[in-house]
């Protein structure tokens, strides 16, 4: 069975990382995305938070498996049993980061392989710190992020204004 993983903090998960998962978990038998823990990264979601989101967005997906962790990705992907890695370039200038993060991982364990999806031309501009500038300073992110992602925003910055 071919089980894969797409990382990422999804902090919160946009339209475009929706689209990857969707677009990936076509080719695998077995999605998991993997949602960063990174304790030197100060995040507007937690980690619970996170997980508890995309499951909400991808429980229409059967093959699809979301999971925290932390620590290397080679790490989790041997505990989990996957070799093939998920990523996505957004632009021109990912393709140096994600080519140097493909060959880390496959130097540090030579049976993980990475696959790179190119996002859709509608999704290339957005990350995930687009969308929480847009959305802190009451901007429309409706076009950005899934309506239950919107629901999350809103009710994550009214309860920091309390």
């Amino acid at each position: 069975m071919k089980t894969a993983v797409y990382p990422g903090s999804f902090d919160p998960a946009t339209n475009g990382h929706l689209d990857i998962i969707r677009r990936s978990a076509c080719q695998v038998e077995h999605l998991i995305v993997g949602v960063l823990n990174n304790v030197n990264k100060s995040s507007l979601f937690t980690i619970d938070e996170r997980v508890k989101l995309l499951e909400a967005l991808t429980k229409d997906l059967p093959n699809v498996e979301i999971r925290s962790f932390s620590g290397l990705l080679v790490d989790f992907m041997e505990k989990v049993s996957a070799n093939l890695i998920i990523r996505g370039f957004r632009a021109v200038s990912d393709f140096e980061f994600e080519i140097q993060l493909a060959q880390t991982n496959h130097s540090l364990n030579p049976n993980i392989e990475t696959i790179f999806f190119v996002t859709k031309n509608e999704y290339s501009f957005l990350s995930s710190s687009v969308v929480r500038e847009v959305a802190m300073f009451g901007g429309d992110v409706s076009q950005m992020v899934h309506p239950i992602t919107v629901t999350y925003l809103k009710d994550k910055y009214e309860s920091m204004e309390e």
